[in-house]
């Protein structure tokens, strides 16, 4: 092998590790799913426990927008100030649990569904009350 296939060799695999790890990255200010579980056992109940990676701004954490991930004002998620962050999809009206461990987003009907933070995870759970 001559010098310059060796030096070209090189330059391809720093191409190619460069170009792997642009496709890696997320676009700052936005989140993906990384995991999702659900959990079906209970009639009438479903808990789906989900994990996002998010690249966020400064002054930004991982939160929930709309019913899907989202970056959001670290401020909102500190105060627990959960309703702040428009957790809910459309049409539905978001509520604190008593204790700020979380909040509800209840639609027409009676359905409701309830997402609690423990040890910094989402845990979702939607059932009839």
């Amino acid at each position: 092998m001559n010098h310059v296939s060796y030096y070209c060799s090189i330059c391809h695999f720093l191409l190619l590790s460069l170009l792997a790890y642009l496709v890696c990255q997320l676009a700052v200010g936005t989140c993906e799913i990384v995991m999702l579980n659900r959990d079906s056992s209970q009639p009438k109940r479903t808990i789906a426990r989900q994990t996002a990676r998010c690249a966020c701004r400064r002054g930004q954490i991982a939160g929930t927008t709309r019913a899907r991930p989202a970056c959001v004002d670290a401020r909102i998620v500190k105060s627990k100030q959960w309703c702040e962050m428009s957790p809910c999809s459309e049409g539905e009206i978001c509520g604190l649990l008593f204790n700020r461990s979380g909040w509800t987003c209840t639609k027409g009907g009676g359905r409701i569904k309830t997402v609690t933070y423990k040890n910094k995870k989402p845990i979702y759970s939607s059932g009839q009350k």
